[in-house]
Order: structure tokens, then sequence, then C-alpha cells
């Protein structure tokens, strides 16, 4: 399906200029440096103002390769639970991006429970306010994009296990990347105390450990179940390490301590 997806937060959450576009990614970006190859990253997804230094740090760590699976929440509740978008490109101001045909339909075969759906992407923000500082890092890439929107463990863990065998099946190495903010909306002390919580079962490689914290600590991480997933696939793939590479929160921009969102990078190798 030749279906283009035109930027549903262009001059809100990042410029819809693209020269403007371009300097805000590389600002966020900040210098090269060391970077290592890993199986996945967790990035957060809210306006660069407040979270695009955490997301070019943790771009900036890593080895991109040219394919990669993105993976978010849904946060407009429309759609199926496991949503799959079928083809075409998505367009962002610094032009279009190729779905990749053979991830996507690896994933659409390896996965029982995932379906080709575009009303769950059409509005959505998590999986798009990453697309530019790929195309900035890795010019030519080509991506499947999968909206998670149910957080029931079973499906997510097979949801991973189907991941893995996709990535493992690839000729070429295959970037996963889990969307998602932390906690959101409490002060800055009790949101970072529910943060740590779960980055320390994302860095455990503790996917069943990451739903239940949040369910038993009421930790608003609206990407858990993306990276629930992602954790599964990497566990299967023998990933052994997870490093926390910045952390931060919208008050330290907004200067409000009292209503804060946490931004986490995340890698996973």
């Amino acid at each position: 399906m030749g279906i283009s997806r035109s930027p549903a937060v262009a001059g809100t959450f990042y410029p819809d200029d693209a020269g403007d576009l371009l300097r805000d990614v590389e600002r966020c970006l900040g210098p090269a440096g060391a970077a290592a190859s890993v199986l996945a990253i967790v990035a957060p997804h809210a306006g660069y103002i407040y979270s695009g230094s955490v997301a070019g740090a943790v771009y900036r760590a890593v080895r991109l390769p040219r394919r990669v699976v993105l993976l978010g929440p849904n946060h407009t509740g429309r759609g199926v639970p496991l949503a799959l978008y079928p083809g075409g490109d998505w367009t962002t101001p610094l032009g279009p991006v190729e779905i990749d045909p053979e991830l996507t339909r690896a994933l659409a075969a390896e996965c029982p429970g995932i379906e080709v759906d575009l009303a769950a992407h059409r509005q959505e923000h998590a999986l798009e306010v990453q697309i530019p500082f790929l195309q900035v890092l890795v010019p030519g890439f080509r991506f499947a994009a999968v909206c998670v929107g149910t957080d029931d463990l079973e499906e997510l863990q097979e949801l991973g296990r189907a991941l893995a065998r996709v990535v493992a099946a690839s000729a070429e190495p295959v970037l996963l990347i889990a969307s998602s903010d932390m906690n959101h909306y409490e002060a800055a002390a009790i949101g970072s105390r529910k943060d740590q919580l779960a980055i320390a079962r994302v860095l455990a490689l503790d996917p069943v450990g990451l739903h239940r914290a949040v369910h038993e600590h009421d930790i608003s991480m609206c990407g858990f179940a993306p990276t629930v997933a992602v954790l599964t696939a990497c566990r299967a793939l023998g990933a052994s390490t997870g490093r926390l590479v910045r952390y931060a929160h919208s008050g330290e921009v907004s200067g409000d301590n009292e209503h804060v969102v946490g931004y986490a990078g995340m890698t996973i190798a």
C-alpha cells in the first residue's frame, strides 16, 4: 500500500520548517562521540524543548543501522491493540521516509496478534517525533512502525518473541526503538522515585518486572507496554546489558517542579 502519512505534530512538538527542524535536531544531538552497537534503545517522545536533549543523547550513543522497528504507545485510543503501519512512507519537514516492506511483512507473518491499521497511527506522535533524529543521522533509513494499545502481558511477550524472530532472520542489523516518556504530572521528587523503579527494571532486562512495577507502583510510564515487548525481544536475542544514557524531567525547562514528566534515554545490548 503506497500510503504517505503526513506529519501530525510538526509545528507543535517540533518545528514545521525544515531548516529550523534540522537546527533543533543537531542542537539536541550535540557533538558526535563514541557510539556502541546495541539491540535496542528507549527514547522519549515529548516536545523537543522538553525531551529532545535526552532523545539526542541516546541516539548519539549508538551505532544506528539502516533498518529500524519503531514501537510506541497509543495515546489517541484509536485503532486496534497492535497496529502495524502497512506501507508507503512517512513525511516530516525533512522529507519522506520509506516504510520497510520486508520488515513489515515479516512482523505481520510472525505475530498473530498484530493487524494492519492506519487509524492508530494517523494522529499519534510517539513514533513521529523519533523520525527526524534518524533522518539526520541515517539518511535513507527504512522502518516498520507498531503502535501498541494493549498492556496485556501475554500479548506483549508474544509481540516481543515475534520481534526477536524478525531481527534474527534479517540479513542486515535491525535496531528496536521503544518510544516512551516516564512518569507524568507529579512532583519531581515523587516522579523521580517512581522513574527509578521503572528504569531499574529496564536496565535489569526484566520485562515482567517492569510490567509489575508499573502497575504496583502506579507509574504512568506511557510507553511501558512497547518497552516490555522490546525487552522480551532483547532477552531472546541474548542481550546482557542495559545502560541509562540520560535522565531529565520537564521541570528543568518549565520551572514547574510540581507537575513534571520524566524522560529517560536507555540502551540495551
